[in-house]
């Protein structure tokens, strides 16, 4: 029973661990896989951090086609995206309320964000929309509900959804998409978001930097989309520092808890130890089998836990601020949850070893 308890509370400890590394790495590629490096941001100036501030002119698109000429080409028209993002509230029949980020394209969207492809349905017309396959996460709704032919209302408007697109691994599949010019007459804006654009060479990101430099009448900034997105990786550090903190505070009681079982369980055989002594075993040849033994018992926790993991918490999604990340148990996750098991029952073996085995033969066998 004390080495059942053992492994239980050992496997809670991997777990917690495995948990906390599988968030921190998950949401931090989300947000890595959401950046292209090919795709070149120009913002407001001051808006670096965040695109929803950001203003820049309308017809902007058309200045950089005819200014930089590295910008890629599909079908002989430049993959150049106008777009506004909003971060606002939608409704779902007229009562359930959730905040989302909607952005407004045009068709070129789907040449510069390669990642994304409609899965069902069409490309939106005006008062109609597209959403992202774990848009429902987001919205706190049943995958069930956010079908083709189901409709949101956003802005005292009903919208219907006639596509679903995904963008594996990124932001992006969170977000609801609908006709430029719909987005900004309902939130009353004359100016564009940002304005991305998909780049041939290397040398279109300095052409795109000094264009900005340049054209000050415009105050504009240029950033790689993968710069722009490490930056939010940044922001949201402190986020992932939590969630490290929590596992480590909640695993350090979980660790100390099991230390009492060890104790408990060396104590009751220190008299099976003083034996092994008497019989011709060195100390050291005794220490080596309780570190095997517990070895053991931390790999068959890890094992455990890392079953739990991926039957049970596998591709569980989690929404923040700009999107959803899915936790994914990979082999570098997994192999941290072995070595973790390994350490934890390394490190605990210690102490009880040193209690049962510092005393003298004489005191070990008078022991009860």
């Amino acid at each position: 029973m004390q080495s059942i308890q053992l492994i239980g509370g050992s496997s809670f400890v991997v777990l917690l661990i495995m948990t906390a590394f599988a968030m921190n790495q998950s949401m931090e590629q989300t947000l890595s896989n959401s950046g292209s490096e090919q795709n070149i941001i120009l913002l407001g100036a001051g808006s670096e951090e965040s695109v929803e501030r950001s203003e820049v002119a309308l017809g902007l698109e058309e200045i950089l086609s005819s200014s930089l000429p590295d910008i890629r080409h599909v079908m002989k028209q430049p993959a150049i995206s106008p777009e506004v993002h909003y971060n606002g509230l939608v409704k779902w029949e007229g009562e359930h309320e959730a905040q989302a980020l909607i952005r407004g394209i045009q068709h070129q969207a789907f040449w510069v964000h390669r990642q994304v492809r409609l899965i069902e349905g069409r490309y939106p017309q005006s008062g109609e929309i597209i959403i992202g396959r774990l848009a429902y996460h987001k919205l706190g709704l049943s995958p069930k509900v956010l079908t083709v032919g189901a409709s949101i209302d956003f802005n005292n408007e009903s919208f219907k959804i006639v596509g679903i697109f995904d963008a594996k691994g990124t932001v992006m599949e969170a977000e609801i998409w609908m006709p430029l010019f719909d987005l900004m007459t309902h939130t009353q804006r004359e100016t564009l978001s940002c304005v991305v654009f998909s780049s041939e060479s290397a040398e279109a990101f300095e052409q795109a930097e000094v264009f900005a430099q340049t054209r000050l009448d415009l105050e504009l900034v240029a950033l790689k989309e993968s710069e722009y997105y490490q930056k939010l990786s940044s922001f949201y550090a402190p986020i992932r520092w939590m969630a490290w903190i929590s596992a480590i505070l909640i695993s350090t009681g979980a660790f100390m808890g099991g230390l009492n079982t060890l104790y408990a369980n060396f104590s009751s055989r220190i008299k099976e130890f003083g034996t092994l002594q008497a019989i011709g075993y060195s100390r050291k040849s005794i220490f080596v089998s309780i570190l095997e033994e517990a070895m053991s018992t931390g790999f068959i926790a890890a094992l455990t836990a890392i079953t739990i993991a991926l039957l049970f918490i596998q591709d569980i999604t989690f929404p923040f601020a700009i999107g959803v990340f899915t936790l994914d148990f990979n082999n570098t996750v997994i192999f941290s949850g072995i070595s973790s098991g390994i350490a934890l029952a390394i490190t605990g073996v210690l102490p009880p070893s040193w209690k049962c085995l510092r005393p003298s033969l004489t005191q070990t066998l008078r022991s009860s």
